[in-house]
This record gives structure tokens, C-alpha cells and sequence, in this order.
């Protein structure tokens, strides 16, 4: 395993911690989750995928002797990862500060929405707060509808999961070097922000404002969605000359290249009238079939039920069968990370809270 070795004390809580240290879990490093012991609390169905190849700790935080002996335990352990607001884990004696005594090698990672300063770092917010503020929804969307309402959890995971993944690795090879630990400042909002990598650079070199539609990538071009006979929905990407040659042919519309190749405005939108009214004369099965045959960029719309039977992702062994500990199955998302020496060994998510109180603290649950 790629982490083998590696020992994660998770305060986290929700989705873009446990994300995260699921990821890391899945590449070998052996995390501990802590949890409340609350016995009321709601198992979200999704926990069985956070939660999966971790230990389980339940313990109350407010109680002084077990924060005597989270101490003493993070003294054994590289890496903590907390999602409280800022000052929480201070309040409760485990801030940075005071467990870096215990522990001067000590990678702390700490996943907020604002981060640990500034004027907004004890307001609460979600994704779509984040991706807002971010300036990724104020060009995003359509002119006559606003911005989108996304199914995925922007900022929550490749905001804060994926860059403190890469931030704790990073310091791991740091602390590698020189046995310096840290702290890490993990703003949702400003790594949402570095999302606009192809954006930004418009309005901060050029000074083109970022407007709605008006872009080679959201609806300024026939870069889009369009929809079929049946009203099922194509994905058409064909950006680069190739690809465009490549759709005009499929299409059976050689007529049509000077218009895409011109890259003029005007002809890119008439180009994409074309391409709607095309594309709805045949249904998404006979679209799916005649693109299969051409490497143009165009892929179908699929439903989540279709992409899981995908014959790509199955090639890829993007799912996987864990078996429970009451001996269900249950199908999940496998670690999208392939290596030739390295394949994930996946453990099902403790079902009874607090599993491993005895064996890491010698605590019952309270």
C-alpha cells in the first residue's frame, strides 16, 4: 500500500474531510475517525462509503478525560484532519498550538468554508456559497435562466477534499525532509476560487469581464448540450480543428466547416443553431451509435444508472462490492487512483459506533 505507515486521527465530520481521508485510507494510511457518541444520531446511507477501511472512535469531546487522552495518543499519530469552524479545536484543547507539544513533527490540516482568517472565517456557508463567492456561478449558467443549480459538491470536494489531500501529502514529504510538521489552512472558498484556472486569466490579464454565455466554454460557442429527437441530450466538445472536421462529417455536414473553423462569433453561433436543429432529427440511440464510430468529442448525456453498466467503467473497475460487516453487499465508488504497484484492499464501515473505543483508548462508549 502506498500509505502503509501512515496513522490519521479524523475529527472531520459531513463530506469534504471524510472525502478526504477516505482517499487516503484507500491509499494505505491507517485513519481513525472520531465521532460523537450521541446513540439518536442519523447514519447517513453514505457514511458506509466515507467511513469505509477506517477505524471508528465515539467519544465526547467535552469530557476532559478524554481529551487527556487524545493527547497522549497524538503523540503516536502523523497527521490530524478537523473540520470544526475556527477556534473550536482550541476551545476544546486540541488546537494546533497546544498539540504540537505532544507532538513537534505534527501535520494538522484544518478544512473550513473562509478559512482560518479574515471577515468571514466564523460565518457558516455551504457548496453553494462557496462556488458564489468564488465567482464560478456569476459567469456559469445561461443569461435567461442565471446561474446552475450543480448535482456535485464543487468547492465541498474539489475545493477542500482534493487540496487537503495533496496539502497533507505535500507536508508529509516536507516533514520527510526536514521533520518539521505544520499546520494546514484549508479554505473551501479560495480553492474554489483557484478553480477559475482558464477564467481568471481573462479578467486578471486582459481585464474581459466573465459574463454569462459569452465564452468558448459556457455557451458563448457550440461547445454545450443538445438535445436529441427523444429529448435524451449529446455532449458536444469537438473545440480543437480535428474534432470539428470529425462532427461535421459524422453529422454529414461538410458544408458546415468553414463556419467552425472560422472561429468568428457570428459563425459560431450560427453554427450552433445548426447543431440544434440537427441533432433533433435523429433519436439519442442512433446519435449514440453514429458518434461510437468517430472520435469527435461527442459523448452521450448518460443517466447515473447508465454510467454505472458503462463499459468504460467497468473496464476501469470504477466500482466495487464491499460486503458489510451484517454480510450485505454494497456496491460502491472505488479509488479512482491506478498504480502498477498498488491496488486499494477495501474494509466495510464499522457498523457499531465507537467499534475501536477499547482497542485505541481502553475507553467504553459513554
Amino acid at each position: 500500500m502506498l500509505l502503509n505507515g501512515l496513522k490519521i486521527l479524523d475529527f472531520s465530520a459531513l463530506l469534504p474531510g471524510p472525502f478526504a481521508t477516505m482517499m487516503l485510507a484507500d491509499l494505505g494510511a491507517e485513519v481513525v475517525h472520531i465521532t460523537k457518541p450521541t446513540a439518536g444520531e442519523g447514519r447517513w446511507i453514505v457514511d458506509d462509503y466515507l467511513q469505509r477501511s477506517k477505524k471508528s472512535i465515539a467519544v465526547d469531546l467535552k469530557d476532559a478525560t478524554v481529551i487527556s487522552q487524545l493527547k497522549e495518543l497524538v503523540a503516536e499519530y502523523d497527521i490530524v484532519v478537523e473540520q470544526f469552524r475556527p477556534g473550536v479545536m482550541e476551545r476544546l484543547g486540541l488546537g494546533y498550538e497546544t498539540l504540537k507539544e505532544m507532538n513537534p513533527s505534527l501535520i494538522y490540516c484544518s478544512i473550513t468554508g473562509y478559512g482560518q482568517t479574515g471577515p468571514y472565517k466564523d460565518k457558516g456557508g455551504h457548496d453553494i456559497n462557496y462556488v458564489s463567492l468564488a465567482g464560478i456561478h456569476g459567469y456559469s449558467g445561461s443569461q435567461q435562466g442565471g446561474p446552475p443549480n450543480i448535482g456535485i459538491q464543487i468547492a465541498d470536494l474539489a475545493g477542500g477534499s482534493l487540496h487537503a489531500v495533496a496539502s497533507i501529502l505535500a507536508a508529509v514529504i516536507y516533514r520527510t525532509r526536514t521533520g518539521e510538521g505544520q499546520h494546514l489552512d484549508i479554505s473551501m472558498t479560495d480553492c474554489a476560487l483557484a478553480l477559475n484556472a482558464l477564467a481568471a486569466p481573462e479578467y486578471l490579464v486582459q481585464g474581459k469581464p466573465l459574463e454569462r454565455e459569452q465564452m468558448m466554454l459556457n455557451g458563448g460557442s457550440f461547445y454545450g448540450h443538445f438535445e436529441t429527437r427523444d429529448g435524451r441530450y449529446m455532449s458536444v466538445g469537438s473545440i480543437e480543428p480535428k474534432f470539428r472536421q470529425a462532427l461535421c462529417n459524422a453529422i454529414g455536414r461538410q458544408d458546415l466547416l468553414p463556419l467552425v473553423l472560422s472561429y468568428k462569433p457570428t459563425d459560431e453561433a450560427l453554427f450552433k443553431r445548426h447543431l440544434t436543429e440537427i441533432f433533433k432529427e435523429k433519436t439519442y440511440a442512433q446519435w449514440v451509435n453514429i458518434f461510437a464510430k468517430t472520435d469527435a468529442c461527442v459523448e452521450p448525456v448518460l443517466a447515473f444508472e447508465e454510467t454505472v453498466t458503462h463499459p468504460l467503467f467497468l473496464a476501469r473497475n470504477m466500482f466495487v462490492d464491499i460486503t458489510m460487516e451484517n454480510g450485505t453487499t454494497h456496491k460502491q465508488l472505488a479509488c479512482p487512483i491506478k498504480s502498477n504497484i498498488f491496488q486499494p484492499v477495501y474494509t466495510a464501515a464499522s457498523e457499531a459506533l465507537g467499534e475501536h473505543n477499547e482497542d485505541i483508548l481502553g475507553l467504553p462508549i459513554k
